[in-house]
């Protein structure tokens, strides 16, 4: 879709300025997380300048589409009721898969284009995808949601057009990382790779899973 209309206009200034897929993961970084359950469209990105990871992926998508890729995000997917997920936007360079994404942990974000599979792209997450208990709990991925069938919605500029991609994310079947014996043998992450992870963490944006 090209945005080639006024209400789109703030969201194209932006765009001139972002030339790369680095420069796209440099403007989420400078975006303060922020742990609610409102999903912003892009443009309200932009505008209230704050995010999390699944509106942030959505901006990032569309400003890799301007960059001549496809707009496309997957989902990370962890052990039930223990962590949230995680949702990069995603691109190909030479068939090789890298991410771009938003997070509020330092090791969750950008991936170089550098992976021969959505496996290898997911698995990259593994180590540091972990809760505040020091759980490891990555256990899935989802195939790519392609944007471009939601354009009629305008997910680029209203929460209604978002609110259609969530569901049609959400509903996307896992793809299996690690089998049960895996999981049972999994450690749990070492202090100093924690405290290194949570730099700059905002504490209130935390899943909290239960006790036990």
């Amino acid at each position: 879709m090209n945005f080639e209309y006024p209400p789109h206009g703030e969201l194209f200034s932006l765009f001139r300025q972002l030339k790369t897929p680095p420069d796209i993961q440099l403007y989420l970084d400078s975006l303060p997380y922020i742990g609610e359950e409102l999903n912003r469209s892009p443009l309200r990105v932009m505008r209230d300048r704050q995010c999390h990871c699944l509106d942030g992926a959505l901006l990032a998508a569309l400003a890799l589409e301007q960059l001549g890729f496809a707009a496309r995000i997957i989902d990370l997917v962890p052990e039930p009721e223990t962590d949230d997920d995680h949702v990069l936007a995603i691109f190909q360079i030479n068939d090789y898969y890298g991410a771009v994404a938003k997070s509020n942990f330092v090791g969750l974000r950008y991936r170089e284009p550098i992976y021969r599979s959505l496996r290898e792209l997911a698995m990259s997450y593994f180590e540091v995808f972990f809760n505040i208990k020091r759980q490891k709990t990555l256990r899935a991925y989802t195939r790519p949601l392609n944007l471009a069938h939601y354009d009629r919605f305008d997910w680029q500029a209203t929460e209604t057009g978002v609110e259609k991609v969530v569901h049609a994310l959400y509903s996307l079947k896992p793809v299996a990382l690690v089998d049960a014996a895996q999981i049972a043998g999994l450690s749990l992450v070492d202090k100093r790779s924690y405290e290194a992870g949570m730099l700059g963490t905002n504490l209130d944006g935390l899943y909290k899973p239960a006790q036990g």
